[in-house]
Order: C-alpha cells, then structure tokens, then sequence
C-alpha cells in the first residue's frame, strides 16, 4: 500500500523520538510503501563490509538507516521551527504544502494542469 508521505526528499526535518530525538538532517530517500524516511546523520548503523575484489577494502563501515515517517517533523523555511503541514489547492489550481504555524507556502506539490 503507498501512502501520502508529509515528507520528501530534500526536507529539513527535525526528529520527534528514539535515540537521535532532536537531531536535524536533511531527508535523503523517502520509501512510502514501507512508510520510511532515511535523513542524514541520523540512526547510524554499523555494517560489516567484505571486499569483493582485491583492490576494494574491507571493514566496518557506518550508515544511515531507515527510521518511520512518523517520527519525523518538517521544519518550516521561513519561520524555522518544527511545523506540521497540510495540503492545499490554489486558485491557480496548483496543490501546495503549507505551514500550519505562519502559514507560508513551502513547496509546489503538483503544477496547475494546462
């Protein structure tokens, strides 16, 4: 099942809980059929790495990994907080992400059809 993310690619978030509550990074990856997010810098996980040919290194190597959409927030542009959005279509009929804090446009989610 896809569900509608309030996150994309791209977006400043801040996270709300786990061990990295209170981190900002930027949103690397969105996967909405698992309904995941992977931000950077945040819940680091270590990998065992093999190498493959001769010439490639081997070692433990530390990543990003996925954590629920849910427990991220965006931060708003202009006011630089923490903010929940929600979805709307202007008279132009282009549909936009707001700010339900100061109310500002933070992105075009889909042109106006011609």
């Amino acid at each position: 099942m896809v569900r509608k993310m309030h996150v994309r690619a791209g977006d400043n978030v801040t996270v709300l809980s786990g061990k990295d509550r209170g981190k900002h990074g930027k949103v690397i990856e969105v996967n909405p059929n698992k309904g995941t997010v992977l931000v950077e810098g945040v819940n680091m996980a270590t990998k065992h790495v093999k190498p493959r040919n001769m010439n490639q290194p081997g070692g433990i190597i530390h990543q990003e990994a996925y954590i629920n959409a849910s427990n991220v927030m965006l931060i708003c542009s202009k006011c630089k907080k923490p903010a929940r959005t929600f979805r709307q279509v202007e008279e132009s009929g282009r549909k936009v992400r707001v700010c339900k804090k100061c109310g500002t446009v933070i992105n075009v989610i889909k042109e106006a059809a011609k």
